[in-house]
């Protein structure tokens, strides 16, 4: 039998969910009309990353980076643990995001992700593949910042999967002046909460993650970039990101503290 405070956590956790969900929906009705506003003015919006990382605190996460983030003509390569991620990241750089194409048709996800400069990739579409590495080139070129999950999937709080290159080759060659820069996300103690691994419904994780107790710290530790010209085409680019970010988690993991 269940304990009288796991019951009560239990019956809690709805409601919980219920007020992030409520602040969420507050935080979009002050945010988009402001980005509206902002870009009929054709004024560089401030928004759309001020909402994502408020989400992310709202839904339970208090954000610590280390190192330091460039902050244009860059790419982001990051594990990925969880929808959060997206939240996480785009609070604390304003990063656009490299996203599946099924994304787009979310409700209300998927609009907002539009906000955000997403580029939607159908990674099943061989025949539209030539033209999604040619939008991410162009927005690579025009100074963006932009974040790839390069293991395709999100994976467990302790394990980095093998990283893909095929959207790489929007560095083949790299446009002068961009750099890749690793990202090594850890929720620590959280990170068998956030995890969104394996058969496990959508709706289940957001609802264990939205109705969960209290915050949780994750790090966004950013490592130090490279220049993508000094590896041999998408696979080496990959192959350097994934050993920089596997040694760093590393070392968290044989932290007795960890």
């Amino acid at each position: 039998m269940a304990s009288r405070s796991i019951a009560r956590a239990d019956r809690l956790a709805t409601p919980r969910a219920l007020v992030r969900v409520a602040g969420l929906i507050g935080a979009l009705l002050v945010c988009v009309p402001l980005h509206g506003l902002w870009r009929l003015f054709r004024l560089p919006s401030p928004w759309p990353r001020l909402f994502l990382g408020s989400a992310a605190r709202i839904c339970g996460a208090r954000v610590r980076t280390t190192g330091t983030p460039l902050k244009r003509n860059v790419i982001y390569l990051s594990n990925h643990r969880s929808w959060l991620d997206i939240l996480v990241i785009a609070g604390a750089t304003g990063s656009a995001f490299v996203a599946k194409a099924e994304l787009r048709a979310a409700p209300v996800v998927g609009w907002l992700a539009t906000l955000n400069r997403t580029i939607f990739v159908a990674r099943t579409d061989r025949m539209g593949i030539a033209a999604q590495i040619a939008e991410l080139g162009a927005a690579i070129r025009q100074g963006w910042a932009v974040t790839i999950f390069p293991e395709g999937t999100t994976s467990g709080h302790d394990e980095l999967l093998p990283f893909k290159g095929s959207l790489l080759a929007a560095l083949e060659p790299p446009p002068p002046g961009v750099m890749v820069q690793p990202i090594l996300l850890d929720y620590g103690a959280a990170g068998p909460l956030v995890a969104w691994v394996g058969d496990e419904p959508g709706q289940e994780n957001a609802l264990k993650i939205l109705g969960h107790r209290g915050s949780f710290e994750v790090t966004v530790d950013f490592l130090a970039p490279f220049d993508p010209a000094d590896h041999p085409g998408r696979k080496g680019i990959a192959a350097a990101a994934h050993r920089e970010i596997r040694a760093r988690l590393d070392e968290r993991l044989a932290d007795p503290s960890y």
